[in-house]
């Protein structure tokens, strides 16, 4: 269940989470989470195919991914089709709730350390934030990354200040990761020292090495994007791979697609 209850009516063609309430013989009435309001499934829209019997699909409680057909705002009416979502739309809904439900609880918990209401704070904080972002977690996905200050949207500066040090706890910047195989020979006296030193600076340059066998070794590079993840790439093999050759030695790295 959200706090933030969307005004007017959903569009055609809009995705929506909706709790089952009835099911009759020939439909199936729906609250729909995001908008407060009710909708209706006709059991053409539940399934394709025939269907012998409506519960076999819906009961009461069960929480569904809807798209609306048909939206009637004269009298209330809002048509819904459960059989024309596909099951990557459904888990793309289900994940976009469930983001917004934990920027509710960030702002929650913000609230309870600065023993304000819970409302009050949500909706100081909604009233800014959803006049520039789509969403809560769109926001604060920005704000863990750095790229963003609430107060800068005009979020009072004690909430905005809480509330950011909530959210880098609890919600980690998106990742990137490239994984490869670093091949490294060397035929110098000290080969292994050379190895060890080519080693060190793929180290260095920030990515994560384990042994697979004997010259060969598995390498991830972790990065916000892959455009600085291919920088870290570069930076780390190239630079082993040049130390190595020059120390009578052959280098290659094998990209895992």
């Amino acid at each position: 269940m959200l706090l933030l209850k969307k005004k007017g009516f959903p569009e055609d063609s809009e995705l929506v989470l909706c709790n089952v309430t009835s099911v009759q013989h020939h439909s199936v009435f729906v609250n729909i989470e995001e908008y407060g309001l009710n909708g209706m499934i006709h059991i053409s829209e539940v399934s394709p195919g025939r269907i012998r019997n409506i519960r076999d699909f819906v009961r009461e409680g069960k929480v569904v991914v809807c798209k609306v057909l048909k939206v009637n705002q004269e009298r209330g009416h809002v048509d819904l089709s459960l059989r024309r979502v596909t099951e990557s739309q459904k888990r793309s809904k289900i994940n976009e709730i469930k983001h917004e439900q934990k920027a509710e609880k960030i702002i929650e918990i913000t609230a309870a350390k600065l023993k304000k209401d819970a409302k009050q704070v949500f909706e100081e904080v909604a009233g800014k934030v959803l006049k520039e972002y789509p969403t809560l977690f769109s926001c604060f996905t920005e704000v863990a990354e750095d790229r963003l200050s609430l107060e800068k949207l005009g979020v009072g500066k004690d909430t905005a200040g809480e509330l950011e040090s909530a959210i880098k706890q609890r919600i980690k910047p998106a990742e990137v990761a490239i994984t490869g195989a670093l091949m490294l020979t060397s035929y110098a006296p000290d080969g292994a020292e050379v190895i060890k030193e080519a080693l060190k600076k793929v180290a260095e340059a920030g990515a994560e090495i384990s042994y697979l066998r004997a010259g060969k070794y598995k390498v991830t590079i972790r990065a916000a994007n892959y455009k600085a993840a291919e920088q870290i790439v570069e930076r780390a093999t190239s630079d082993a791979i040049t130390l190595v050759t020059n120390m009578d030695g052959t280098g290659e790295f094998e990209r895992e697609e």
